[in-house]
């Protein structure tokens, strides 16, 4: 097929994309920092509880999220082809395909809250363990709504249009600080107003989205939704995309959930400070993330419009300025770390403990962390989903999780040595994936027919 050579994204695209991806994930990660910093004035045991359930809730937001990559990777590609009507029509599996999966992982959450804890943390202080069953069950039924939400600003993405997602999360995390403000300092309901606060949000975050995606005028929208209807051959598209990356983010979480179950034979010391760490060093990925995501639209059209070249091209532009925007970032974070750890009221053990991770993985992340999770992406993209999926797995359990044993426990090294073990990982998947993006084979993969 004749390739294309007038450029499908021009600087000024590439500007609209990214600017409001950047900003929705600086605040993002603000907010989750202002959570954390709430909850704290709870007690130690409270923001203990919270992270603990935060990394189940990762691991479930991640399979909702790969299935809007999935989503996001089809509609792009139908659009790039620039068939609008199988577009739209993928719009409305992606809706259904993603909100009955957050139904099913929902449910059994509900009900066997408590047993699942115990299974994923085994013996964990009362107190503790109080405070995570209440913020679990809650968060357990914004499940839905994540879904929903996340699909919506998928769709959004894929047509270029970032800043209705930008203005959803505005909104959401607005209505979450308010919320916490009245629940947990007006009402003094602890973490169950955390909790509830995130649920609200949520719950107008996806009603928003939906609402928008209404509008016909729209290059993608939702058509009848209420009245059901099943299209083999795109659902298909999408869970091609959609497993492989489900796989891989729900390994990548359960590995995390693992070592987070290592981290709380350290002590509440130890949870409470992981907790602070994962909150700041969080700032580190927020423009490698938001470049992740526009690599999905961008690769994604180009394969759509049988362009391998620009796809290429445009990867590699977007990782120069993923590395760029992670080493600026990072050298601030660095620099203030003494800093940004004052802000939580922890024991000087806790902060010290956190302060020495942070500034040390900083620079981990300076290096590594752009091939090694911005770059997936792109694959993905262009229908590559299986090989980052294999990838990740090796390095996950080998590098992350064993590593994590032999640093933090054989050799006593504690809470440093997982963040350590964490970096490792990050090293090798940067080597494959490298290696995969100099190769062509990334670029033969097909998802559309």
């Amino acid at each position: 097929m004749h390739e294309q050579t007038e450029p499908l994204f021009s600087a000024a695209d590439l500007k609209r994309l990214l600017i409001p991806l950047i900003a929705e994930q600086f605040l993002a990660v603000m907010v989750g920092m202002a959570d954390t910093i709430m909850v704290s004035s709870v007690g130690e045991a409270a923001v203990s509880g919270v992270s603990l359930v935060d990394q189940i809730n990762q691991l479930l937001v991640q399979v909702f999220a790969a299935m809007s990559t999935g989503g996001a990777v089809v509609a792009s590609q139908y659009l790039g082809r620039r068939d609008c009507a199988s577009a739209v029509a993928s719009a409305k599996q992606l809706f259904y395909v993603t909100l009955g999966l957050s139904i099913l992982i929902a449910l059994p959450c509900l009900v066997m809250n408590a047993a699942m804890l115990s299974g994923i943390y085994g013996s964990i202080e009362p107190v503790v363990m109080k405070s995570a069953e209440t913020y679990f069950w809650l968060s357990a039924l914004s499940y839905p709504f994540i879904a929903v939400y996340n699909a919506g600003a998928a769709l959004f993405r894929s047509m270029g249009n970032s800043r209705v997602s930008l203005a959803a999360s505005f909104i959401m995390n607005v209505i979450n600080i308010i919320g916490n403000l009245l629940l947990i300092y007006g009402v003094r309901w602890g973490v169950a107003g955390a909790a509830i606060s995130s649920l609200l949000a949520r719950a107008v975050a996806a009603v928003m989205v939906v609402v928008l995606l209404l509008n016909r005028e729209r290059p993608i929208y939702f058509d009848r939704l209420l009245r059901p209807c099943w299209n083999a051959q795109i659902v298909a598209g999408i869970l091609r995309i959609g497993i492989p990356t489900g796989l891989e983010n729900g390994m990548f979480q359960i590995g995390k959930l693992l070592v987070a179950g290592l981290i709380t034979s350290y002590g509440t010391a130890a949870i409470a400070a992981n907790a602070v760490c994962n909150n700041i060093l969080s700032f580190n990925n927020i423009p490698g993330s938001a470049i992740g995501l526009a690599a999905v639209t961008v690769v994604g059209r180009c394969m759509g419009a049988r362009s391998p070249v620009q796809a290429r091209r445009y990867t590699r532009l977007l990782l120069m300025l993923a590395y760029g925007a992670i080493v600026a970032v990072a050298a601030v974070i660095y620099a203030a770390a003494p800093w940004l750890t004052s802000f939580y009221k922890m024991s000087e053990q806790t902060t010290q403990m956190a302060l020495q991770v942070i500034q040390i993985v900083s620079v981990g992340s300076a290096v590594f962390w752009a091939p090694a999770f911005m770059l997936p992406q792109a694959l993905r993209a262009a229908g590559d989903a299986r090989f980052t999926m294999l990838v990740s797995m090796f390095s996950m359990w080998l590098f992350r999780i064993g590593l994590s044993v032999v640093l933090g426990s054989w050799l006593g090294m504690g809470l440093l040595g997982v963040w350590l073990a964490m970096v490792a990982d990050w090293v090798v998947r940067s080597i494959f994936f490298l290696l995969r993006f100099a190769g062509s084979r990334w670029l033969q993969k097909r998802v559309i027919e």
